[in-house]
């Protein structure tokens, strides 16, 4: 490795398969998985303002507004945990956004080393994301089609009780991941001509996706 902390973005709507993912990024390579919209929930539990502002955007499937997720984000990365890197998930979505993260790297002298974008066709993404029920303490997700819990409605980590959030529900799903796509080709796009876009094939099975993310990942940084 080059020294400089393994910093990655993982792109995808609801439903590509991002959570499982990251869950074998981050065990393998030791960085946190900063999800923004875990951070977001987080912010809406604990009534804070930022979280209010946040609920009404995301009660209906939109985006939430560029400056109230980039200052969440910038603060989470300065953390002494996200120091030899960091796995983000659902940040950037926007080309603002990805702007911005550029900025807060080179002003910290670290650099963007990869931007995964999971692809998935549309049909399929409402499939699965529609299916999709999280556990009520860890916040691990599963799909009863595609990655199943080894006992309905129980967790298998810890135990605990499985339940469907409301931006999980169909038509939420739907306006999201449509939302998402829009506003995330210009995303894409703009890594794509930094040269440090990997588009893999989300449609794989889970183990498949994970090894051509690894092969990508150690390809970049070895």
């Amino acid at each position: 490795m080059d020294g400089k902390p393994l910093d990655l973005v993982l792109l995808g709507p609801v439903g590509a398969g991002k959570g499982t993912q990251a869950r074998r990024i981050t065990t393998k390579y030791g960085v946190p998985h900063i999800a923004s919209g875990d951070l977001l929930r987080a912010q809406i539990a604990e009534n804070t303002e930022l979280g209010r502002q946040a609920r009404i955007y995301m009660d209906r499937g939109a985006l939430v507004p560029d400056d109230l997720v980039i200052g969440m984000i910038v603060e989470r990365m300065r953390q002494p945990d996200a120091s030899r890197g960091v796995l983000l998930d659902g940040f950037p979505r926007t080309l603002a956004q990805a702007r911005a993260l550029d900025r807060e790297l080179e002003d910290e002298n670290r650099v963007l080393k990869l931007a995964l974008y999971l692809e998935v066709p549309f049909e399929v993404l409402v499939e699965r994301a529609a299916g999709r029920w999280t556990c009520r303490t860890c916040q691990t997700t599963y799909n009863y089609r595609v990655n199943p819990p080894r006992k309905p409605g129980i967790c298998d980590i810890d135990g605990g009780e499985l339940y469907q959030r409301e931006d999980d529900r169909l038509e939420v799903v739907s306006a999201r991941i449509k939302v998402y796509i829009q506003d995330t080709v210009p995303v894409v796009e703009y890594y794509r001509e930094r040269g440090i876009l990997r588009q893999i094939d989300g449609t794989r099975d889970i183990e498949a996706v994970g090894e051509e993310i690894e092969r990508q990942i150690e390809s970049a940084v070895w």
